[in-house]
Formats: C-alpha cells, structure tokens, sequence
C-alpha cells in the first residue's frame, strides 16, 4: 500500500478520561495525568488523533510502515527531526533489539485457521482467524507497548531533552508484571543497556525469574503486606520505585501513557492484511485482558482501520474486575466515558484465585475506560471464561494448530468457547494467540 496524504493524521496530544485535562504530544516523558497523585490514581491519558485513511509504506517493520501514525513520530518531528532520522532512530534501535532478542520487530501472521474453524463448526465463509504473536519479541505482543515507551526514551536523550546526558546516568526502568511484559522490558532495556528493576509476585516462579537474569534484570518480589492498600503489590512497590525517580516502563496506561502508542500496531496489522481478504468484515474479535492496555489498543488499531468488529474483552471468572465496572458503568450513566466515575465502577478484584491463564489476573483493569468505550462503540461486551472453558481453550489450540501458544495467550480463544453458541456459523472471528508456551508451562491435557 502507498503512503497516501498523512498530515491530518498525526498525533496532537493526549486527554485524560477522567478530569479532561490536555497534554500536547511535545511534552517530554508525559507519562501520566499531570493530576494524578498518590491519593488518587484513577487518571489516563488517551490518545487524540484522526486516523483517515490508515495507509501502510508495506515495510515489514511495522514502526516504520505505520510510522507517521504514531504519537512517538510526532513527538520526535516536535524536536527538529527529519523523516530520514526518525526512520533511523527505528532502524537502529530495533537493530539493538534483534540482537538481544534474536528477532526484530516484523508484521506477525494472521490468517484463518481452517483446522480450528472446523473443530469449532463455522462454514467455509466464517471461521476463526489467529493473529499470532508468539514469534514477536520475547514471544508476545507486550513488547510492543514497550518498544515505543523506549523510543521515547531515545530520542529524548539523544535531541538533550532528558534531564541526563550521558547513558551512565540513566535512572532506572521500573516494571510491574508477573510474566509477559516483565520478560519483554528486561529484554528490551538490555538491548540499550538500560538498567531495570522487574517487580514480581513473591512466589514468581524461578523459571520466570532465571529468564529475568538472563538479560540482566534486577528482580524485586513483592509480598502482600498488612499496611498495603487493595490492589497488586507489584504495582504498590513499582510506583514506589517511580517515586524515587525511576521510569515507568511497563504496561499499564494508568502509569505511561506512552505504551497506549505501539501498542496499535496489532491493529492496524489486521485492519491493513483485511483489505486483502476476500468477503464480508470481521464480526467479532476476542481479546483476553489483564490490565487492559492490549484490548485497548488492537481496538483503536482495528478502528482507524475502518474496521468495528465487536470486542469482546475476556477474562477469567477467578479475576474479573472489567465485567464488574462495565456492568456499574451500565448502571450509572453509560458504559462510554465512564472515566469521571472510575470510583464507582472500577476497584481492585477482592480475592483473585488461581487460574491456567495466570498472566491475566491483575486485580485491576487499569485501562478498563479505554476498553468499555470500544466494546460500547462495537456493540460489544465483556466475557468472563470459566476456568474449564481456559483448560480447553488451552487444550484445543495445541490438538488443531501448530502454535506452541502458552494458556494465557488462548485465553481469548476460551472467550470464544464460551460465547460459541451466541455465535452463528457464518461470523468471522478474530483471536490473539499472545505469549509462546515456554518449557516450564504445563502441557495442555
């Protein structure tokens, strides 16, 4: 596809979902809500920006093929640099990555599975098409929130904005996350050199954490204390962390807004391989969510597209804190832009249990507004899986595809299994498989 007229497309700014405050796309490491604050956290800022028409340059990298759709573009054209350096700065730094990671940022698969269309039982002119991030850096698609984060963070220092000039005097990163993303920053803060702090569950298990040190991590656990407030005390010891001047690298658009730009590229990845694909539009992709920010942006990716296929967000009936918020959304004023009533509708899940799907049980869903506006825009809803429907979402994509997909990463699929008889044979359907089974997973039964 040719790069057709973009100049009206690009990124302006952000806007807060819950007080309405702006910030201007130029403002340097613009990570939250300048009126967030520790006593109240219940800010985002989301993106502003018309995306019309969504055009690729056909690179593979797709950084560079969606380049002047992205926020971080904007914000390095507000500091004196070329097209030709931009280009570069991306180039460069996902050099820097391949070598770490063994593989830089490329265009995943998406196509239908006719194997799993079949076993599921829509006809030839439905199914279920994957989108298949397993290959992606550090095997899901968490990096791509990350990647634009570190950009950012690149280009600051390299234009002089940053207040350190030199790579020895670089605050730490700081990440909260139980596997997926905690893996992926670590891998891509080594690739720069940068050092990090990964905050992880007490009990995180001792293969995630050997990955860690594989590329240089220093890992923090992080039990529950008495004198905590509700919520993961990952994120507790993280903004901590962050307090004391280190930079939120993670996730979570509550705590940099920044990871709410990459993160589209899954989106308009589908919405750009869709023009090739004969026959209706998509009806309805699943999408499985622990903080959010995924659903959040593969939405917004789809949507700049022209395509509005139903979302369905989905979590396990063991946490589910955005099926909760939408359904008080829905009772007290409308489940679209529901930011100004964050406390009325979205607070930490109580008692989180243990689940197959492990890498999805954040006790809250930090990006849950962003979510419930683009199922409320798609006519779509939220899906809480029973843990069977997780345990054969699991079993089911390893006996009919070749994906080595890790029970987190089907998750999306187990959402599918439990609307399966809400859905006519003929709909077309989208599922993420995100986050490679690693050795020390449990085989699927």
């Amino acid at each position: 596809m040719s790069v057709g007229s973009m100049a009206s497309s690009s990124a302006t700014g952000w806007k807060c979902a819950a007080c309405g405050h702006r910030v201007s796309v130029e403002q340097p490491f613009s990570w939250r809500c300048p009126n967030s604050s520790d006593g109240d956290r219940h800010h985002v800022l989301l993106l502003e920006q018309p995306i019309a028409p969504l055009r690729s340059t056909g690179d593979l990298n797709p950084y560079v093929a969606f380049r002047k759709y992205l926020a971080w573009d904007a914000f390095a054209a507000s500091l004196g640099l070329n097209d030709e350096q931009r280009e570069a700065i991306i180039r460069r730094t996902d050099d820097a990555v391949a070598r770490i990671a063994g593989t830089g940022f490329r265009t995943t698969p998406f196509a239908r599975n006719d194997a799993l269309s079949k076993e599921l039982g829509f006809t030839s002119g439905g199914g279920v098409w994957i989108k298949d991030e397993t290959n992606n850096v550090a095997g899901s698609h968490k990096a791509r929130h990350l990647f634009g984060e570190l950009l950012h963070l690149v280009v600051a220092q390299e234009a002089g904005v940053a207040p350190w000039k030199r790579d020895a005097d670089r605050p730490q990163l700081a990440i909260s996350s139980c596997g997926n993303a905690a893996f992926a920053a670590a891998t891509l803060a080594k690739a720069v050199n940068w050092p990090i702090l990964v905050f992880v569950p007490e009990n995180a298990a001792s293969e995630l954490t050997n990955l860690l040190l594989s590329v240089d991590a220093t890992i923090v656990r992080c039990p529950r204390l008495a004198s905590d407030l509700p919520g993961d005390p990952c994120v507790h010891r993280f903004r901590e962390a962050v307090a004391k001047g280190a930079i939120p690298f993670g996730v979570q658009g509550t705590e940099n807004a920044w990871c709410l730009d990459g993160g589209r590229t899954i989106g308009w990845e589908i919405a750009e391989a869709q023009e090739h694909v004969s026959g209706p539009p998509l009806d309805r992709i699943f999408i499985q969510v622990g903080g959010g920010a995924f659903a959040a942006c593969a939405s917004a990716g789809l949507f700049a597209g022209g395509l509005r296929p139903r979302l369905h967000s989905v979590q396990t009936e063991s946490c589910a804190p955005l099926a909760r918020a939408w359904n008080a959304a829905s009772a007290s004023g409308g489940t679209r832009n529901a930011g100004s009533r964050w406390n009325e509708c979205m607070w930490p899940w109580e008692n989180p249990t243990d689940s197959l799907a492990d890498g999805i049980l954040d006790d809250e869903t930090y990006d849950w507004v962003q979510v419930c506006n683009a199922m409320s825009e798609s006519d779509g809803s939220p899906v809480v899986a029973s843990e069977q429907h997780v345990v054969s979402a699991y079993a089911m994509a390893h006996s009919v595809t070749t994906i080595n997909v890790s029970p987190t990463g089907t998750a999306g699929l187990a959402g599918l299994l439990a609307m399966r008889d809400q859905i006519a044979n003929d709909e077309r359907i989208v599922v993420v498989f995100s986050g490679v089974r690693r050795s020390f997973m449990p085989l699927p039964r």
